[in-house]
């Protein structure tokens, strides 16, 4: 570690010098703070992600249930003026990501497969 004294006898510590007791105690810090989470929705994502969509009424279905964009979203208008603006609240969703996926599926298998427009489900 490297220390100088500067005129009025107080330390000054260069932090990119750690002494070895500081280092044992930050690892033991870091250690407690690294413990995994347990994740109990983590079953159910990697359900949603495994999905394949092989059938056309299923496919229909989930694009339909599954909004394109968030339906949360507003703005409030008072006397034709924007006073307010509510945003889109469906990144709170911890399976967002997911459910998104998996509309893009079902999109891509009507549009490929089925050869359906899908233009009305957007």
């Amino acid at each position: 570690m490297t220390m100088l004294k500067s005129s009025n006898n107080q330390r000054i510590v260069f932090s990119a010098f750690v002494p070895s007791e500081l280092g044992t105690q930050q690892k033991v810090n870091q250690n407690q703070v690294a413990q995994p989470k347990i994740d109990l929705l983590q079953p159910l994502r990697c359900k949603l992600d495994s999905l394949e969509i092989q059938n056309r009424k299923l496919a229909r279905l989930i694009a339909k249930m599954i909004p394109a964009q968030c339906p949360f979203e507003r703005d409030i208008l008072l006397f034709g003026r924007k006073i307010a603006h509510i945003p889109p609240m469906c990144k709170l969703n911890p399976l967002y990501d997911e459910l998104v996926g998996l509309r893009f599926r079902a999109l891509c298998y009507l549009a490929d497969v089925c050869g359906e427009d899908i233009q009305s489900y957007c």
